[in-house]
Formats: C-alpha cells, structure tokens, sequence
C-alpha cells in the first residue's frame, strides 16, 4: 500500500513540475517585444546571444536576420563593442562583462554589455591561401565543435604524423589568442582519443593544446612582441580521422 501511495505522489508531483515548467516559458508575444527592443537599438557589428544556450534556436527565429553566420561562428566574443544579451529564467551568458549599459527584465530580459573591443591586427583564417602547408592539407571550414559551430581552419593528420601550418611574416600585436577543438560529432563518437595543436613563433613554442572529445572549443593565448614573425600551428593526433580545428588572432 505504501510504495502504491509513493508512486502516486511522485506522479502528481511530476505532473504539477511539468505544468509549472511549460508555463514558464515565455511565448512569442514576449520573444517580439523583446525582438523589438533589440531592433530598435541595434548598430551593426553588434553582437546578440541567448541563454541558455538551448534556447537559441527560439532566439533565432525572432533575431535571426541580424544574426550573420561570422557571427554565429565566431572565434569568441573580445571584437565586439556592444554585446546584447537575451535571456530566460535567469539564465547568465559567459559574454556577460561588467555592468550592463541597458536592461529591459521581463519574461524575456535583454542586456546591452559596451565595451571596448579588441584591436585584431591579423587573423589567420583570412590568410590561409599565403600559407606553407607541411604534412598535409588545412582547410577553412565552417564546422561543428563542441555542438557549436566555428569558422575555422581544419587539419586532419595521420597517426604521428604533424600537419605543419606557417603563416610567414605574419603581424603581431601584444598578444596571439586562438581556439581549437575536435570538428565532427560522429568522429568524436566513435573515436575518443584527443588531438593536440602547438603554436610556435619563430620556431619556439609559445602555447599548446590538448583538446579531447568533450572539451569542445579550447582557449590558448602568447604574450607576442609587435612586429612580423613566422607563426606555425602544428596539428598532430595519435588515432586517425581526428579533425582539428583552430582560429587565432593577433591583437593588438
């Protein structure tokens, strides 16, 4: 008789969770008026994201024509100046930086994060066609990592085999900031052995990254000194099909 009354209650507990749930989440009228709130007040080059991440695709369908594809896929957020924040129940947004510029709370709350964007001196996906290929081939993809896609330029190395990439007499700023992750969702799947990406300057390493399976889109960063020099991403995996995929900047 117990366990029956168990159940009974989880079930009316569920029931009652569920409703609460599907109550709570804004409907179209709220996703147009804050649609309208952006609209009225976006510049171009700015920036919109949604959170939680998996109500991006409701976001896109009320924003989705301000959405470009370099911004959906891009490297990360530091080149922009204005980021728009949209968001439900509460949920926070990693691009989120210092007090907001503008708030609108409701269902849908929006925030407008200014800042000073980063200064990009060069950008290694835009001058893939001058560079030295050693090892194989590198593409510039638009690809899924971490179930989120990037602009990127990919490699696929054999088993001990390093894809060497040099982009020579490239400009640099203070600083080379980049990404890399495993591209593919099927590959990952099926073959979970992690790559690994090496970044040299004039033939001496300054950052290198072990990105595995679940690690999706992985930071690295040098101190650089401002000028010209031979920058070099070394793509290396010990299990084949690993497809890596990397982005980086020179910055100011």
């Amino acid at each position: 008789m117990i366990p029956a009354l168990a159940l009974i209650a989880v079930a009316l507990w569920e029931a009652q969770a569920a409703h609460r749930d599907a109550s709570s989440v804004p409907d179209d009228a709220a996703w147009d008026a804050a649609a309208q709130t952006v609209r009225a007040q976006f510049h171009p080059g700015d920036l919109i994201v949604f959170a939680p991440d998996w109500v991006d695709p409701v976001g896109r369908l009320h924003l989705g024509d301000l959405v470009t594809i370099d911004m959906a896929a891009r490297m990360d957020d530091a080149r922009y100046g204005r980021v728009w924040i949209l968001s439900i129940r509460g949920a926070h947004a990693p691009e989120a930086a210092g007090e907001p510029a503008f708030i609108l709370d409701g269902e849908v709350s929006v925030r407008r994060y200014d800042r000073a964007p980063a200064v990009i001196i060069s950008d290694v996906r835009d001058q893939l066609a001058g560079a030295k290929l050693d090892g194989g081939r590198a593409t510039l993809e638009l690809a899924e990592v971490g179930f989120a896609p990037h602009r990127c330029i990919q490699a696929t190395p054999a088993p001990g085999k390093p894809i060497r990439v040099t982009f020579p007499h490239l400009a640099l700023g203070s600083s080379l900031v980049g990404y890399v992750g495993l591209a593919d969702v099927f590959t990952r799947r099926d073959v979970r052995a992690p790559g690994k990406l090496e970044v040299q300057i004039d033939g001496a390493t300054v950052a290198t990254a072990e990105p595995g399976v679940d690690d999706g889109w992985v930071r690295f960063a040098a101190t650089t000194k401002p000028g010209a020099a031979d920058v070099t991403f070394v793509a290396s995996a010990d299990a084949p099909q690993r497809l890596i995929c990397f982005a980086a900047e020179a910055r100011q």
